[in-house]
């Protein structure tokens, strides 16, 4: 399978392909969620998370991932105990970098650190959404394709404000 780039009003948007056959099992999953997907889409769901749109039970290429945004290209896994044997671990591997030759970023948790470290878990998320953004921020579309975030400067790999003077005086 192949993906592709699309270019909508200045702004780039990736298509991943999926298996079609995935879609019912990917609902059937939705309906059957772990005690750590439950607990951590309610932190997710309805862009609570630095307003990300996050999915569930996502199917991408001829796997279905936990959580997904698409707008980040983040993947976001909860690994309960089968994970831990040695052939789901390959699996696992093997799994994360077909996702990352699509160029999605893939966070691993265990499910009982979801459900005992939540706030942990969050920030890893949040910390990652910022990296993510910060990389590729949005295009604005009434600039003509110039970053959003234009008052930022790159300094060191890091955005920073710019400064900006006010009454002769830069802040």
């Amino acid at each position: 399978m192949e993906f592709t780039t699309l270019k909508y009003l200045n702004s780039m948007r990736t298509i991943i392909p999926y298996n079609p056959k995935l879609k019912e099992f990917a609902r059937q999953l939705r309906n059957n969620s772990t005690k750590s997907e439950i607990r951590l889409w309610y932190y997710l769901k309805g862009k609570q998370r630095l307003g990300c749109d996050f999915h569930r039970q996502k199917p991408i290429d001829n796997f279905i991932v936990d959580f997904y945004c698409c707008e980040l290209l983040l993947a976001i896994e909860l690994d309960g105990i089968t994970h831990t044997f040695e052939d789901s671990v390959e699996k696992d591997k093997a799994r994360d970098e077909r996702l990352r030759s699509f160029g999605i970023t893939v966070l691993r948790f265990d499910d009982s650190f979801v459900l005992k470290n939540i706030n942990w878990v969050l920030e890893e998320i949040d910390e990652t959404i910022l990296k993510l953004k910060h990389l590729n921020p949005p295009l604005n579309p009434s600039k003509e394709g110039k970053p959003c975030c234009e008052h930022l400067l790159r300094f060191g790999g890091l955005l920073v404000e710019k400064p900006t003077k006010k009454g002769g005086l830069f802040i």
